[in-house]
Order: structure tokens, then C-alpha cells, then sequence
């Protein structure tokens, strides 16, 4: 009577890149499944068995190691409950040749078998491992290849202006049919209140402290997988991360290229570029006090209108003493004076012209005039931001206190119900923090509607600059003009000055020297 054979405990192993169709009835991992166990029942003559165990892993790339049904199998090998790993082809078990390689120094020191179902080969000889490693080789190849194809294709999509995928962000939801962008009508007021807030105040942490009192977080979204995911508060990277990504002015960005976006811009060209600028500014100094030693009070604020670059304070000087002091074009500094038509303006000039700007406001009606346009537009699109976040807060509210309600009529009395009883903590948690804000908002609310400044305060507050102007020095007059002026354009070529004042600070010296007049 012949003995009959050792039992060969077979485990399969199956894995699909992407987790497309992987939802369907019959996918591809059932369909490698099968192959495998129709080449286990075809052994079965020599022992061979299938553990019922299942090692499949949906959605995972063969590049590397970090797959959780293929540590399980690891960890059963270790201990001794697989003698053979069945797989349908081999690049389902590794793309990489040098994972590969481990996994096989593990298959040899645990005395395990290794197939593959399409590819026949026997590793046990040298000609098999010589033929596993050719076939690896190419597994590996065409993985590099498929990358470098992504990244094309990446670029490409950029280039056109599409969005091509990534992580949701405020303001804007991904169509689920066409993949592109749309703004969310619920959060966009948000993201140019951010915006403006930064404007306002200039530097990222008291703007993230604000929007985090505010109980603002940033995108909260679900993943495929059902996780959620963001919903965090705001910190100086994420708000950073926020004010320079071009999606908000309609643009896209690929690497270090920005190109024109086929999606609606949430933000405008006036407002990007006054946050983009004042950034730019603080950029590597984070908006500390820099140090301004001959007196150059227009450093940050002057531009060149033909470069479209910075102009920065420069000195001749004569037996060591600065002599001349001038605002030159960066562009004429780094490329050489024929790249510009501005080339250099006398600092001395420049900040008369500046200050006689400023002055005339109190004695010229025109002046006042638009000065007031300027400070009743900004109040009346700090109004309106104002009021969208009231009504939003509002509607949030009344969904919390109609889900607290329904929660607490599913307690009943005697039971615990876990689940129950931590979502109506949540909400009731949510209601009592934002509670407080449309509080804020409607003392705000009531603020602006009080809120009034006249052609004749104006006249007022800046006849008395003259006066103010003496008792500074030169840090002081540089954070003053900072706060009043936006950015100069100098037209070189025209001999053009052009001055944009900053609403809000502008509107923020009127109100205070009202108030102290008042008092």
C-alpha cells in the first residue's frame, strides 16, 4: 500500500493596485482567487490543500511592504501555518526586486514553496531564480514607467488649467461626475473673510488665532474609504498654505508654473494681490521690525510698474558718509540698468511726494472724496462677509438644536444608549461654542450699522497730521505710512506715482482719533 502524500497547506495571496471595481459582486481579486484554487485542486493529487484563510489586499501597490494581508501572511509563515504561497502572477506578490529578494530569504529559511499560476517556474533550481529575477526586473521597469507616465500626465492636466485631484480645500467641492472644482456657496464667504482678515492685520498668527476663536476649521471631508479627515484648527503653516494657494484666484500650480484655471475664482485679482504682496513682505523676516538705518520709510511700499518688481533702498556714499539715497528697481540691480525704464528714484523726492499725498488729503475735497469711497467700500463688503457668516451660523445652529432634540428623544429613561448619549454631548458642545459668535457677530452687526464718518472728520483727523508727523521718528513714520498705504506704483518711465491706500487703515486712524477726540 503506498504512503499516502504530505499535506501542503496553500495560502493565496491576491492584490489589485487601485480599489476601482473592487466593490463589484465578482472583482479582480476574486477572479486571481479562483485561478489559484483550480492550481491548488489540480494538485491535490500530491497533498496539496487551500487554507481558508484570506490574504487579499485592495488597493495596494506592489512597491513596496506596507500591506496588511501580506504582514499577515508574513506573521504566518513565522509561525508555521503555510507551507506553499500561491499568487497569479508574481509582480501580485512584489513590483520590487528588492522586496522580493527578502520575501524569498524568508520563503527558503522557513522551507516554503513559492508559484505562480501563470508563470511556471521552480525556485528551487538556479535557472528558476535567474528566471524570477528577469521577470522581477521587468516588474520593476514597468512600475518606474507608470510613475513617469503619472507625472506626465500630472503636468499635462496642470497645464490646461485642470484640477487634476488631491486634498479638498476650503471653499471648493470636487464634482463627482466631471472632477472639476465648484465653490461651495457655504464656505466661500469664509475663505475672503480669511483673506481679508490677513490684509487687515498683516501677520499669520494673530489672523489664526482669530479664525480659531472664531471656531473656523479648515476642510473637513471624507475619504473613499469613508475616513473623515481635516477639520483642524488653523496654525501659521495651514493658514500660509491657504493665502498662497492660486486654486482661490482661479489659477492652478504645477511645481514652480502657475497657469490660468478652468474653475470660478473665489478670491479677486485686487484682494490676491494685496495678500500676495503684504506676504511677500513678511516673508523672511515674518513681519518683525526690520532695521532701517539711513531713513528709507518707504521700504516694502514702493513697486516699479514696468518690472513689476520691488524697488529697494540703495546709498552712494562719499569719505564714508551716505551721501545720496535712492529706491532702484530690483530688477535693474540684478539684470543691469537697460532692463528697466524706472531704473531709480530719488529717496528724498519720493517721500515728500508721499507725505504732501497724505497731507493734502485734509485740505483737498476730491481727496476726501475718494478716501471715503475707499473706507465705505471696505465697510460695506465687511458688512456683507459679516452678515453671510451670521446667516450661515444660524442655519448651523438650528440643525444642532433640531439633531440635540431628536437625540434626546431616542434616550429613554433607564437605558444608556453610548452612541446616543456622545453625539448629543457633541452637538450640544458645538452649539455652546458658536453660540458666543453669533453674539459677536450681531454686536458687530450693530456696530456697523452705527458706525458713520463724515468728509469734515476726515478734514479733521488729517489736519492734525502735520503735528503727529513731527513727534515721530523713523520706525514710527514707517509703521504709519505702512498702515495707511497699501503700495506705491512708480512709472519711471511716465514719471507716474500712483498711491494705494489701505482702507482698513486709513479707516482705522479715523475711527481711533474720533473716539480719542470724543472722550
Amino acid at each position: 500500500m503506498n504512503k499516502p502524500p504530505k499535506r501542503i497547506r496553500c495560502a493565496i495571496y491576491t492584490r489589485k493596485s487601485t480599489e476601482e471595481g473592487l466593490e463589484q459582486e465578482f472583482n479582480s481579486l476574486d477572479a486571481q482567487r479562483e485561478s489559484a484554487e483550480a492550481f491548488i485542486k489540480s494538485q491535490a493529487h500530491e497533498g496539496w490543500v487551500c487554507l481558508p484563510a484570506k490574504y487579499d489586499d485592495g488597493g495596494f501597490t506592489g512597491g513596496n511592504m506596507e500591506r496588511p494581508a501580506l504582514r499577515q501572511l508574513l506573521a504566518d509563515i513565522e509561525s508555521g501555518q503555510v507551507d506553499c504561497v500561491i499568487v497569479y502572477k508574481v509582480d501580485r506578490l512584489s513590483r520590487s526586486l528588492l522586496d522580493f529578494a527578502r520575501m524569498m530569504e524568508i520563503f527558503d529559511r522557513k522551507g516554503i514553496s513559492f508559484v505562480s499560476v501563470t508563470q511556471q517556474f521552480n525556485t528551487t533550481h538556479s535557472m528558476g531564480r535567474l528566471t524570477l529575477n528577469i521577470l522581477l526586473s521587468f516588474a520593476q521597469f514597468e512600475r518606474e514607467i507608470i510613475s513617469e507616465r503619472t507625472r506626465d500626465k500630472i503636468a499635462a492636466t496642470r497645464r490646461k488649467g485642470k484640477w487634476s485631484g488631491g486634498r479638498p480645500i476650503l471653499g471648493y467641492d470636487a464634482d463627482p461626475v466631471t472632477n472639476k472644482l465648484i465653490i461651495n456657496h457655504e464656505e466661500a464667504p469664509r475663505v475672503r473673510a480669511i483673506f481679508r482678515l490677513y490684509a487687515e492685520h498683516g501677520s499669520l498668527l494673530p489672523v489664526a488665532q482669530e479664525l480659531n476663536q472664531r471656531g473656523w476649521r479648515n476642510k473637513l471631508y471624507n475619504t473613499r474609504k469613508g475616513i473623515s479627515k481635516g477639520g483642524m484648527e488653523f496654525t501659521r503653516t495651514s493658514l500660509w498654505n491657504l493665502l498662497t494657494n492660486p486654486l482661490y484666484f482661479g489659477q492652478v500650480r504645477h511645481k514652480d508654473n502657475v497657469y490660468a484655471g478652468e474653475h470660478e475664482a473665489i478670491i479677486d485679482e485686487v484682494l490676491w494681490q494685496r495678500v500676495q504682496t503684504q506676504l511677500e513682505r513678511n516673508g523672511i523676516h515674518g513681519g518683525r521690525e526690520i532695521k532701517n538705518r539711513h531713513g528709507s520709510i518707504l521700504k516694502g511700499l514702493l513697486r516699479c510698474v514696468p518690472c513689476g518688481c520691488a524697488m529697494t533702498p540703495s546709498y552712494c556714499c562719499k569719505n564714508g558718509k551716505v551721501q545720496y539715497r535712492y529706491y532702484t528697481c530690483t530688477k535693474a540691480q540684478k539684470q543691469g540698468w537697460e532692463k528697466c525704464s524706472s531704473k531709480s528714484v530719488p529717496a528724498g523726492q519720493m517721500e515728500q511726494f508721499v507725505v504732501e499725498r497724505i497731507r493734502g488729503i485734509g485740505s483737498d475735497p476730491a481727496l476726501q472724496a475718494e478716501v471715503l469711497t475707499i473706507i465705505h467700500q471696505h465697510h460695506e463688503e465687511h458688512r456683507q462677509t459679516m452678515q453671510s457668516e451670521q446667516a450661515l451660523l444660524m442655519r448651523e445652529l438650528k440643525r444642532w438644536q433640531q439633531e440635540a432634540r431628536n437625540l434626546i428623544g431616542q434616550v429613554k429613561a433607564g437605558e444608556v444608549n453610548t452612541l446616543v448619549t456622545s453625539r448629543l454631548a457633541e452637538v450640544q458642545e458645538r452649539i455652546a461654542h458658536e453660540t458666543p459668535r453669533l453674539a459677536q457677530i450681531r454686536e458687530e452687526l450693530e456696530r456697523l450699522a452705527d458706525w458713520t464718518i463724515t468728509a469734515e472728520s476726515v478734514a479733521t483727523v488729517l489736519g492734525r497730521f502735520d503735528e503727529l508727523w513731527k513727534a515721530m521718528n523713523i520706525v514710527e513714520k514707517q509703521k504709519l505710512l505702512q498702515l495707511l498705504i497699501d503700495r506705491i506704483d512708480y512709472d519711471g518711465k511716465v514719471g507716474q506715482v500712483t498711491i494705494h491706500f489701505h482702507p482698513t487703515g486709513l479707516e482705522s486712524l479715523l475711527t481711533e482719533t474720533i473716539t480719542e477726540n470724543a472722550a
